[in-house]
């Protein structure tokens, strides 16, 4: 079993902003394979299977800060032994440029809110993390930058990554994280 987290906050006012990246690529996700994401608690979830594997994919309703909240949930009731391989988490990160992707297994949080109530929630930093860039703003506020919008030429490359985080999902689920590293973090 497989979890795929993808971090944001609900509600239309948030969908199209820098912070809601993660469910942009869980909603593109469920696009390509045809799923449909359904109400539960905490959380929208949709099931899938790839390759013999069992996938959760969820977008946590609790927005950003209590997204642990929703992850112990699904963890507990789905892979809590089987931790880092099976938990995969989607974010934005406002240290990397626009639409750099990375992927890594554990660490810290990076002061990423969402993630660090993961951290907290689950008692391990190991789960493995796609961070997608949405650079900062020196001159605005973090709080403010990550809730506004991506520019029109930010959009179009965000695109793009959304596309390739898709892609690496595959790429870990079938071939593993490092494979998926060793392509990814390269482009």
């Amino acid at each position: 079993m497989i979890v795929i987290v993808g971090l944001g906050n609900p509600g239309r006012k948030y969908a199209k902003t820098r912070h809601n990246v993660g469910f942009m690529v869980v909603d593109e996700l469920a696009r390509k394979y045809g799923l449909a994401f359904r109400e539960k608690n905490d959380y929208y979830i949709a099931e899938w299977r790839l390759e013999n594997k069992d996938i959760t994919i969820i977008k946590p309703t609790t927005y950003m800060n209590l997204s642990g909240t929703a992850v112990k949930k699904v963890v507990n009731e789905k892979i809590l032994k089987n931790l880092p391989e099976s938990l995969i988490v989607i974010h934005d990160d406002v240290d990397m440029p626009v639409g750099k992707i990375k992927i890594k297994k554990n660490g810290s949080s990076g002061g990423h809110k969402g993630v660090q109530s993961i951290i907290d929630s689950l008692g391990t930093k190991d789960f493995i993390r796609i961070k997608i860039g949405i650079g900062k703003d020196p001159y605005q506020d973090v709080s403010e930058y990550v809730l506004s919008q991506f520019t029109s030429e930010q959009r179009a490359k965000i695109k793009e990554k959304i596309s390739e985080a898709v892609d690496s999902i595959v790429v870990i689920i079938n071939e593993g994280v490092n494979k998926a590293m060793n392509i990814y973090n390269r482009l």
